[in-house]
């Protein structure tokens, strides 16, 4: 990156009249939260000074931070795909609860760990916005099972887990490092059911390509913000691990494209009982002719 910032130089330099003034305008209300979310060393290398050739970490750290507020905006409707298709179809098929069960577990030691560890909520933030999300398809996905009341009783128990992990006094330090520790086998294994549901049925059924390929960049798009700004194996390698399940589940849905719509039917199109039932006849005979 630094031999790229210094070949753009030039460029930098040229813009730096037209960029400066701006950003010295800029309203408090805009500055402050800015040179919060960025520090003020970068704040003024990047934006009042314009001169990123001479700051190639506050580039990345700004690269991270652009990402990470893009991902949260995103996670606020990744999972709403998937939501619709569930509602539209009220057919869980094709879908794991275990794998979601197991994600939002993973999920939300997670975002206490992180909490918990002062991380900046920009690596972070959209885990809170897809567990509240793959709550409410676990919900519908027991629903549509005939499982209502496992269904209703889900809600209590994750809110019961989410008091007991941000409380300091029923899970100490010590315990939620090896919680999220833990997180890097569940977030790996929570995927594993769903590629086999995949695998067993041969269709994707009611899973959503939007949120597969969403979750997909998301990953990626967190090896990289960990990388630049949490200084913590333990979340980088669930990333890591979450961008190979990912990829494999997202090559499945490439597989196997189009193939729910081929279930129930034959290659001539219609079941055997519907063509008997219509032309009256069975295997080996003709119509039957009327007497005369």
């Amino acid at each position: 990156m630094d031999s790229l910032l210094l070949q753009l130089d030039p460029l930098f330099t040229a813009l730096r009249p037209y960029i400066t003034p701006y950003a010295a305008a800029l309203p408090s209300a805009v500055a402050a939260p800015l040179s919060q979310l960025l520090t003020p060393e970068c704040y003024s290398a990047l934006l009042v000074r314009f001169d990123p050739a001479s700051s190639p970490a506050c580039v990345q750290l700004a690269l991270s931070k652009a990402i990470g507020v893009v991902i949260i905006s995103l996670s606020t409707v990744i999972k709403v795909p998937q939501l619709f298709k569930l509602l539209n179809s009220r057919s869980s098929r094709g879908l794991s609860f275990t794998s979601y069960l197991l994600e939002t577990t993973g999920y939300l030691c997670t975002l206490a760990y992180n909490f918990r560890s002062g991380n900046p909520v920009s690596t972070y933030g959209e885990i809170a916005l897809i567990a509240v999300q793959n709550v409410i398809i676990a919900v519908l996905i027991l629903h549509y099972s005939n499982k209502s009341w496992a269904a209703a009783a889900f809600v209590p128990v994750v809110a019961v887990a989410c008091y007991a992990l941000f409380n300091e006094g029923l899970v100490d330090p010590k315990m939620m490092g090896w919680l999220q520790a833990a997180t890097i086998p569940l977030t790996l294994a929570s995927k594993v059911p769903q590629i086999f549901t995949v695998a067993r049925s041969k269709s994707t059924g009611q899973l959503s390509a939007p949120a597969v390929f969403g979750y997909l960049g998301g990953s990626l798009a967190r090896v990289f913000t960990t990388l630049a700004e949490v200084d913590d194996p333990l979340i980088l390698y669930g990333f890591i691990g979450g961008v190979f399940l990912n990829f494999f589940l997202a090559v499945q849905m490439l597989w196997y494209w189009n193939s729910g719509k081929k279930l129930g039917g034959t290659k001539n199109g219609g079941s055997p009982a519907v063509k008997k039932r219509f032309t009256g006849s069975v295997k080996g005979k003709g119509t039957p002719r009327r007497k005369a």
